[in-house]
């Protein structure tokens, strides 16, 4: 069975990566992933803040909002053992790239674009392979249009792709106003791949001490469906690699983000509950549902479930909307 798939212009031995997480957060543990059977890894953001800020502002600013970002941030080390300078990324990349053969993928997250150019050109430097741009942006000013939003993202884009030359992937939020369109905008700026979606944690209210207080919650397959929608919708329509990484954590969630169109899927939030094992046991049952199905390989089945070549394709529209609620028979 062929399991490989090309993604971000890098041929790849299967389709689930490793997502952005605590566990790239050493050699050790990425090493682990490799030999748990993950295709590529992508490196834990070095935050915005980290580049231009000393310690203690940083300090501040994370622990307000502690899982503001998608690689919940309760499962890090406490400041005083965390090194809150870049340094140390790009060190644990050159170790990486020595120590594993598979892709390392560098990951920044910001919300401007600020030394996002300077830090983008030291990772290509480290040694990544590839680059996945986090862009964590909260339009809370009243004042702000959506064009300045959709603005924001193209011109970090267009500022890091000037400066480098490894594959650029970008990783979008749901929350646009039109998602097709940006995306389309997105790949026409030069943005390699698409990374469906950001998970941006919510704050919850503790009303025995009446203060905001940070719940991390980790994905489930449920929230897969919002993902597999948009990329069975853009698939064929965009001129860029489509990633899952939101509630992938069995074979059948892999399966389902292949045939919308995804050239992986990536895991973060199963392997943090079940261990890096997980991905051989995933592996291993995507073979076997494909060799009962007679598929020779993955590249043959990307797609195939796409509104691009989906026999109904009002299923991802409206007009499946309405069948489904005018189906639904409430109990007596």
């Amino acid at each position: 069975m062929n399991l490989t798939t090309n993604y971000l212009g890098m041929m790849l031995k299967n389709p689930i990566v490793a997502s952005s997480s605590p566990l790239s957060h050493s050699v050790d543990s990425i090493r682990r992933l490799e030999d748990a059977g993950a295709a590529a890894v992508v490196m834990y953001s070095l935050f915005e803040e980290q580049i231009g800020f000393d310690s203690y502002y940083i300090d501040y600013h994370l622990t307000q909002g502690i899982d503001s970002y998608a690689e919940a941030i309760s499962y890090f080390p406490d400041m005083q053992s965390y090194n809150v300078g870049p340094d140390d990324y790009l060190n644990l990349i050159r170790r990486a790239k020595e120590a594993v053969s598979i892709p390392i993928i560098g990951s920044l997250n910001g919300a401007s674009v600020g030394g996002w150019t300077d830090y983008a050109t030291l990772i290509e430097e480290a040694g990544a392979d590839a680059l996945e741009l986090n862009v964590y942006y909260l339009p809370a000013n009243t004042g702000i249009k959506g064009s300045d939003v959709e603005a924001l993202y193209l011109d970090i884009l267009t500022a890091v792709r000037e400066v480098v030359t490894i594959p650029v992937a970008i990783k979008l939020s749901p929350f646009f106003s039109s998602i097709a369109n940006m995306a389309s905008c997105l790949s026409e700026q030069g943005a390699d791949g698409l990374v469906l979606f950001n998970r941006f944690y919510q704050p919850d209210f503790d009303l025995e001490n009446l203060e905001v207080a940070p719940r991390l919650v980790l994905s489930n397959s449920n929230e897969l469906r919002l993902p597999l929608r948009w990329v069975a919708i853009l698939y064929g329509r965009v001129n860029a690699d489509l990633a899952i990484t939101s509630g992938v954590h069995t074979s059948q969630d892999v399966v389902k983000g292949l045939m919308a169109g995804a050239k992986v899927t990536m895991m973060a939030s199963e392997l943090l509950q079940n261990g890096v094992r997980r991905i051989g046991q995933v592996l291993n049952e995507v073979v076997t549902w494909l060799t009962e199905r007679e598929y020779e390989s993955v590249t043959q089945m990307i797609g195939s479930m796409s509104q691009k070549h989906c026999a109904e394709p009002a299923a991802f529209e409206r007009a499946n909307y309405m069948k489904m609620l005018q189906s639904y028979r409430p109990l007596n």
